[in-house]
């Protein structure tokens, strides 16, 4: 059973469903496809989110997998991190740094916050996270499923009528919209949107 920090991706060959999976399992069989001289564009997507996914396949299969920023042998970047010995100082904590633009008041009350500005605003940002959780969960599966649409629907009839339903959570006339689009596109829409309709 796969992760769920594993990438799983899809693959389409036109309209046709070409392979779903890890993505060097998936890479595999586009690399295939493209030497067998697929006519139609191939393109991958992310299944938690439906961006492109962007591959060299140039060279053997060994050396498109060796390209993958997720090597081919499965290692996550945590694992490989650790291998590397670490020299002196303190801890990574995987803090990033980045410009936060506040006003004069704010600035003055999160300064007599226990702990600081960067702990107060890591406290209130994973308050906000744990509050909002089911909005943005749905959120993010709506912009998914949109993304994806967009891509290999947006010419389709019914494209724009089924992108209102997605947004206004109307299953069946979101249905009605897509029943005219191909199979393996109407499928793969209904498995990245059924957090969507709950």
């Amino acid at each position: 059973m796969q992760g769920d920090d594993v990438q799983q991706c899809t693959a389409f060959e036109g309209n046709r469903c070409l392979a779903s999976g890890t993505l060097p399992d998936v890479v595999k069989k586009v690399k295939e496809a493209i030497d067998r001289g697929s006519e139609a564009p191939v393109l991958i997507f992310d299944d938690r989110t439906s961006e492109p996914v962007e591959v060299d396949f140039r060279g053997s299969v060994e050396e498109v997998l060796a390209k993958l920023e997720c090597p081919a042998d499965g290692a996550e970047p945590a694992e490989r991190a650790e291998a590397v010995p670490r020299g002196p100082g303190r801890p990574r904590l995987g803090v990033v740094a980045r410009e936060v633009t506040l006003l004069p008041r704010h600035w003055e009350w999160l300064n007599t916050q226990p702990g600081g500005a960067s702990v107060t605003l890591r406290k209130l940002v994973e308050d906000a996270r744990r509050a909002r959780k089911g909005q943005d969960a749905l959120r993010y599966a709506q912009d998914a499923a949109f993304r994806f649409m967009s891509a290999m629907a947006g010419n389709l009839p019914g494209f724009e009528e089924a992108t209102r339903a997605l947004y206004a959570r109307d299953p069946e006339r979101f249905e009605r919209h897509m029943d005219a689009w191909p199979r393996d596109i109407r499928e793969h829409v209904r498995k990245i949107s059924r957090a969507v309709w709950g």
